[in-house]
């Protein structure tokens, strides 16, 4: 791409930044995206759920060797979840290790889309504020990244393909959904056929309704799309 004049963008949950050659590919990008939820092991395997061989001390190591002698922007995000990271002390540990880092830009997120296991709910609008004001007084940029990514999906005018495109890799609301069809000239008739024949699972949640990718037994993507 960057032959064509297109910049490379990478977002990264950074588990394999502690490899050198994983970091010298990563330098040849021109915005990166570091996830940094928790710098404490044990918050980290709570949020995260790693491989059970994955050491935080070395990505996080890593992450500072990387961030260190890139070039490019440089951006983390780090998701605060209701009763896992969202205390004050594990916040104040987080923006000091991302004052390390030096990012262009920090976000704050919670969860918007499925999370893997039900019981998971965002950290409060108070919470949200306060993580807020500890990051700002520790980095230059501090954003929220918590509100709805939109309705605008592209169509092709074949709806069903379309969908089952979105919904492998984006899970959709209920709203989201409605809008598509709206604007495909299309109505509700082509969802019911597309869950009658399993292709779309339907999963009600806070908001509207949403699926997590499903996979089948040995860890292989399903080949069935969610919404």
């Amino acid at each position: 791409l960057k032959p064509l004049g297109i910049k490379v963008a990478v977002i990264t949950n950074a588990t394999l930044i502690w490899r050198e050659e994983v970091r010298q590919d990563l330098q040849k990008a021109d915005w990166v995206s570091l996830k940094v939820d928790a710098v404490t092991t044990e918050v980290w395997r709570r949020i995260n759920r790693p491989q059970k061989s994955l050491k935080l001390e070395e990505i996080l190591e890593g992450m500072v060797k990387f961030a260190d002698t890139f070039k490019g922007e440089l951006t983390t995000e780090s998701m605060l979840i209701q009763g896992i990271n969202d205390n004050s002390g594990e916040i104040e540990k987080i923006a000091d290790f991302l004052a390390e880092l030096k990012p262009n830009r920090a976000y704050l997120a919670i969860p918007t889309r499925p999370p893997a296991k039900a019981t998971v709910t965002a950290a409060s609008e108070q919470v949200i504020n306060m993580a807020y004001q500890i990051f700002s007084k520790r980095l230059g940029s501090v954003e929220y990244l918590i509100g709805y990514e939109g309705n605008a999906f592209t169509l092709t005018g074949k709806v069903e393909d379309d969908l089952l495109s979105i919904t492998s890799v984006h899970p959709m609301r209920e709203e989201a959904v409605m809008e598509f069809l709206r604007r495909a000239d299309a109505d509700w008739g082509v969802i019911e056929k597309l869950i009658e024949e399993g292709n779309l699972i339907e999963l009600e949640t806070k908001g509207g309704i949403f699926s997590p990718p499903l996979f089948n037994t040995g860890d292989k993507p399903s080949s069935k799309a969610h919404f």
